[in-house]
């Protein structure tokens, strides 16, 4: 979570701040600071559940596993992300595994270089 804080520190402290007015008075609410942290939680729960997300298929092959969250994935994913999702399945995998569904129509390739992109036919 405190990365996610760190990412978002300016809206971080606008929120404190914006909580804070009226605070002398005694007249302040924590409502803006709350419904950020809020949003972080839910945004850490999210990235959780995504990580996560890989154990459900895991008596799956790596090569299946990889297909399972191609499948899941509306539009474009991108190596990186699949690596991301499967921490545990090697680069060279990844790519052997994209590249043999590509050659059996599976996916195609969209993009090139940093920008190379895959999506479901």
């Amino acid at each position: 979570m405190e990365i996610l804080i760190e990412k978002t520190k300016e809206t971080y402290y606008e929120a404190l701040q914006a909580s804070s007015i009226g605070w002398h008075e005694c007249n302040n609410s924590y409502e803006p600071f709350v419904k950020y942290y809020l949003g972080i939680v839910l945004k850490a729960y999210k990235e959780f559940e995504s990580r996560v997300e890989h154990l459900k298929h895991k008596n799956l092959s790596k090569p299946d596993r990889i297909k399972a969250v191609i499948d899941q994935k509306v539009g474009k994913i991108t190596k990186k992300e699949i690596m991301d999702f499967c921490p545990d399945i090697s680069k060279v995998t990844v790519e052997r595994t994209l590249t043999d569904l590509v050659k059996k129509g599976y996916i195609a390739k969209v993009g090139a270089g940093p920008a190379t992109g895959y999506v479901r036919i």
